[in-house]
């Protein structure tokens, strides 16, 4: 007997999700398996998008929560949450290539809201967006996000973050007030 495919569920990250969550998010964004979905950065960038360091790091800092969406037993999307005074910061957003386009980012999007909004009290979601990526800006733009014009500079030189293909990579903040 099948079971219908249940939605999706949230759960704060673990030590063990590092792995998992490190391939997701190198898939979301970097190589071959990135160009199913929409949202590669692989054209502007090579090498990692992050390592196991950078991922145990968020989930072990008391002022951050990695959160862990999952869909019929395994890991379908993440993204960082970070309590920054009266804002929240939103990073490490990544949904499986595979499901890209089918409404899962819109719902973890207005999960993360509801949570931090719950949690911390706050009345803003802060990210930080490739300013170059007009697609992925105009999406979060169509979620109630606002570019600010405020860039901050491209971290050249740490491949850490990858290795740019082009000269001319900043951050560009945006910025939602939530309800």
């Amino acid at each position: 007997m099948e079971t219908a495919a249940t939605g999706p569920t949230f759960r704060d990250a673990t030590d063990a999700d590092v792995d998992a969550l490190v391939a997701l998010i190198e898939s979301a964004y970097r190589g071959d398996s990135s160009r199913a979905g929409w949202t590669t950065e692989a054209d502007i960038l090579q090498g990692q998008r992050t390592d196991p360091e950078g991922v145990l790091e968020v989930i072990k800092s008391p002022e951050s929560r990695l959160l862990v969406v999952e869909q019929d037993g395994r890991i379908v999307a993440c993204c960082q949450l970070e309590h920054r005074g009266d804002h929240a910061y939103f990073g490490m957003f990544a949904v499986s290539p595979t499901l890209q386009g089918a409404g899962l980012g819109k719902t973890v999007m207005a999960e993360a809201e509801r949570q931090v909004r719950a949690a911390w009290g706050v009345t803003e979601m802060h990210m930080t967006v490739i300013s170059v990526r007009d697609d992925l800006i105009a999406w979060y733009e169509r979620r109630g996000y606002r570019r600010t014009g405020k860039m901050s500079p491209f971290p050249y030189g740490d491949e850490r973050f990858g290795i740019p293909q082009r000269d001319d990579l900043q951050f560009e903040l945006l910025v939602k007030k939530l309800g």
